[in-house]
């Protein structure tokens, strides 16, 4: 089995944080904890032997610099956008190799085997991660290899990535719960459906956090009845919406912190619900623009995956090339049918 951080921390006697410092060549160590450090991670075979450093050199301008991105597969229009602008925008920068991988399902460990098989073959990586042990490690092992890391719309914590790219998804969630309760009016009292895609998504899990924590605080009139988790397929979620809306006919809103709006939608409309059911969801992409239009939807929650792709491969590029950059996070916004944007 390969050798973890927390192994090569283990053996040389100090903290795991202490590790990741020394292998991404982080300042506040000792030189000569450094040295314990890179001569255990050689002898555990985390790192080439004889290898000085783990790091890369910074590639000079006017190199080519190959990057790849990991997105998940399926029928989300989020990423399919985002997906869209990564390669468009990479086909104007002669200096970018660019190419992009979709995963099929939400499975960490094929992610991670994915991920793997990028060492010694990209200089940097964009990821859109699951939240998971073996996700973590294997960007830990890319980072340690002098691979630079990027995540994507959906942080993960306590790995060496040089930057999460996207909102803060708590506040996003906690927007959703005032404007829900605007929505319905002070007091008033209501069930509240949740939907997501998937809570190994830390983005999802944040959303929903912000709003379980907005509603306890300032509408505990709102009642939370149901969780239910859709993997980003839309008749997943129109089946699941269906199944919801027989068991709960009085349910007075809906928030989907993740994709699938439009089989939720379908739902409502096939049951003569769609105008009075306070419904919230995110991303503006053409099914929420016209679900906005006739009114099922209320609001969408948007991140802008023009700018996403932008700053990716912008802080990637300069990450590789040892250069300083200063990334310029998308907006979290409000999107009502009278403020839709171009897309």
């Amino acid at each position: 089995m390969r050798s973890t951080l927390t192994d090569i921390a283990r053996e040389a006697g100090v903290s795991a944080a202490t590790v990741d410092r020394v292998l991404n060549n982080r300042p506040g160590v000792r030189a000569r904890t450094r040295e314990i450090v890179l001569e255990m991670a050689q002898r555990l075979g985390y790192i080439a032997e004889n290898s000085n450093s783990p790091i890369q050199r910074p590639t000079l301008p006017g190199a080519v610099i190959r990057l790849d991105f990991a997105l998940p597969a399926g029928t989300n229009s989020f990423i399919k956008m985002l997906h869209r602008h990564i390669e468009a925008q990479a086909q104007s920068r002669p200096d970018l190799d660019v190419r992009v991988a979709t995963i099929e399902g939400f499975n960490p460990d094929r992610l991670a085997r994915l991920l793997h098989d990028l060492h010694g073959q990209t200089q940097g990586v964009g990821v859109i991660a699951l939240d998971h042990p073996t996700v973590r490690e294997a960007i830990r092992s890319l980072s340690a290899s002098g691979v630079k890391v990027v995540t994507i719309a959906s942080d993960i914590l306590h790995v060496p990535r040089v930057a999460y790219i996207g909102i803060d998804n708590r506040a996003a969630g906690r927007l959703a719960g005032y404007l829900l309760n605007r929505f319905m009016g002070a007091g008033h009292p209501g069930k509240v459906a949740l939907f997501a895609g998937s809570l190994s998504y830390r983005g999802h899990e944040e959303r929903e956090m912000g709003f379980r924590h907005i509603l306890t605080e300032e509408s505990p009139n709102l009642e939370i009845v149901e969780m239910r988790e859709m993997l980003d397929d839309r008749e997943k979620a129109y089946s699941e919406a269906s199944a919801l809306l027989e068991r709960h006919p009085d349910l007075a809103a809906i928030y989907n912190v993740g994709a699938g709006n439009t089989g939720i939608a379908r739902a409502l409309k096939e049951r003569g619900r769609a105008l009075s059911t306070v419904f919230l969801g995110h991303e503006v992409t053409e099914g929420t623009k016209d679900l906005l239009l006739d009114g099922t939807l209320d609001a969408v929650i948007d991140q802008n995956p023009r700018v996403e792709a932008r700053e990716a491969l912008n802080i990637l590029t300069h990450a590789v090339r040892g250069l300083p950059y200063e990334l310029h996070q998308p907006r979290l916004q409000v999107i009502f049918r009278e403020s839709i944007p171009e897309i």
